[in-house]
């Protein structure tokens, strides 16, 4: 049961790759992520619009088709993940007062040389800065010095200060909105990325009909691919004008790297999230195996509790980790889903009490910042950073029972 399951879950996600109807040859998105015509129309959708502050939506009937985050003060870092060593404090007016590149990346410098920051993390930021700024003045936009200036800023100051006094996780970890408002942060770094008139989000009104399911007490599970480290970021920008609850609640299930990066942590921590240690980690290191699951168990307890209560919006990737480029293609294929972690959810879901619904989600935003060409076990992985078009896609419900998806309301 659990494998047809699966394949039914991710049957969705497939779909939308593989059955692009050839009318769309001349869409600005890559062929398999064009949505089919609805049965109720004879024509494509129209182009999208020409504005770069527009995203292109439709309602057709398109069957395309992972991470959650929380904060206490007092927590125990045995709780979920152990406290790396604190070093020096890092002065905030180091990178907050900068007004220029040279600025910057002397700030850099000047803080790793007083040991304040570790040597590779320095080399990270850098590295970031560079790329996300020829990222973003590729882009065209006017203001783009201006941008990222102020988002390097704050970007480098928030890692400066989570080195020198390390955030940890709860296993159930909320978005800090304040005094430092980390979503908002995570939304404009992000936005200059996405090339918006060149983006599609399909099946809005499935969309809608979470909003209104989430207001009844209902749950919602999202079961997608897993393309970036910035997917989070991207979900939420595609629709926060049209489903902005949506875009701010959404519960991420998210594996431990993004939670013990240096790089990833600033973001994380704007997000829900329910932490986790991915399968294709679990046997990274054999000491730690045992620790692993424990938390995993501790994780899984957390969500059902949530659960219970309804209302949750919940996203995440029975993948275990990010789609990657066929060695012998060079295009990039959804990753599997696991059958045990689809099973996971359906069990949690269905036990939960209140009605649940689990809908297939497609993802594309590969470009925008591309994973390493294989899974790799140590922590501080290259990041390229592209100014490209996204899209993203919701089929109707799976039906547990094997019959056809739930027809939207």
């Amino acid at each position: 049961m659990n494998g047809s399951l699966a394949q039914r879950a991710a049957q969705g996600v497939f779909t939308i790759f593989s059955n692009a109807s050839s009318s769309h040859s001349q869409s600005p998105f890559p062929a398999f992520f064009v949505p089919r015509v609805s049965s109720f129309s004879s024509k494509p959708p129209p182009p999208p619009s020409s504005s770069s502050s527009s995203v292109y939506y439709t309602s057709c009937s398109c069957y395309c088709a992972s991470s959650l985050y929380s904060i206490k003060p007092k927590i125990k870092a045995q709780d979920y993940l152990a406290s790396p060593p604190k070093m020096a404090a890092v002065s905030t007016r180091t990178f907050l007062n900068a007004r220029s590149e040279q600025e910057l990346l002397s700030g850099i410098k000047k803080e790793a040389q007083s040991g304040n920051l570790p040597a590779h993390v320095a080399a990270g930021m850098e590295e970031v800065y560079k790329n996300y700024k020829s990222a973003v003045v590729k882009s065209g936009n006017p203001k783009a010095d201006e941008i990222v200036l102020s988002n390097m800023s704050a970007f480098l100051d928030r890692i400066a200060l989570d080195v020198s006094d390390p955030f940890v996780f709860e296993p159930h970890h909320k978005a800090k909105r304040e005094p430092f408002d980390y979503y908002t942060f995570g939304q404009n770094y992000i936005r200059p990325l996405i090339d918006f008139k060149n983006s599609y989000v399909g099946n809005m009104p499935l969309f809608t009909e979470m909003e209104e399911r989430l207001k009844k007490g209902h749950n919602i599970i999202l079961m997608s691919n897993h393309q970036t480290e910035a997917d989070p970021a991207v979900i939420a920008l595609l629709i926060e004008k049209k489903a902005p609850h949506l875009a701010e609640n959404m519960i991420y299930v998210a594996g431990d790297r993004v939670v013990t990066d240096p790089l990833c942590k600033p973001f994380s921590i704007g997000r829900n999230l329910i932490c986790v240690y991915s399968k294709k980690h679990m046997l990274d290191d054999p000491s730690q195996i045992e620790m692993k699951k424990k938390a995993n168990t501790r994780s899984l307890k957390e969500m059902a509790v949530l659960l219970r209560g309804g209302s949750q919006l919940i996203w995440i990737a029975p993948s275990g980790g990010r789609d990657r480029t066929d060695p012998k293609t060079g295009e990039f294929v959804p990753a599997p889903f696991d059958p045990a972690s689809v099973d996971n959810m359906r069990r949690l879901v269905e036990n939960s009490g209140p009605p649940g619904h689990i809908y297939p989600m497609a993802l594309l935003c590969y470009d925008i910042m591309p994973p390493p060409a294989t899974v790799e076990k140590k922590i501080g992985e290259k990041r390229i950073i592209s100014f490209h078009g996204t899209a993203l896609s919701v089929t109707p419900p799976i039906s547990f029972s094997g019959g056809k998806p739930e027809q939207v309301c």
